[in-house]
């Protein structure tokens, strides 16, 4: 697992990068955390990439743009894509935008897994 300055933990599962995102995604630590990780995609190119934002505790239209452009990335490269657990926060405006329809969302605890199952039907 490693550990950067910023509000981000890589940790290497198998042939997954699971990229965990911790405290606010706004305006002002998007460009940084954006930089950050394509650096890291770019340079190993990771089979899956899963974006866990379960710690995020705030997450504006900034976010979302964050999300897109390696989800985007990625993809071009031919990787997958998901994202992993969002808080609250972060699912709302997943929600709100209509990415659910996009990008793979998935949990890893079962309970939350069958509440977002019975909300979306």
């Amino acid at each position: 697992m490693i550990r950067t300055n910023h509000q981000i933990v890589y940790e290497t599962r198998g042939d997954a990068l699971v990229i965990r995102l911790f405290g606010e995604i706004d305006h002002h630590s998007a460009v940084d955390v954006r930089t950050h990780i394509d650096e890291k995609l770019l340079s190993e190119r990771p089979a899956r990439v899963c974006l866990d934002l379960s710690a995020i505790d705030f997450m504006d239209s900034s976010g979302l743009g964050l999300m897109m452009g390696r989800f985007s990335l990625v993809r071009r490269y031919g990787g997958n894509f998901v994202v992993l657990d969002p808080s609250p926060a972060a699912l709302k405006m997943i929600s709100l935008a209509g990415m659910e329809r996009l990008i793979t969302i998935k949990y890893t605890n079962q309970e939350r897994n069958r509440n977002h199952e019975q909300n979306h039907r």
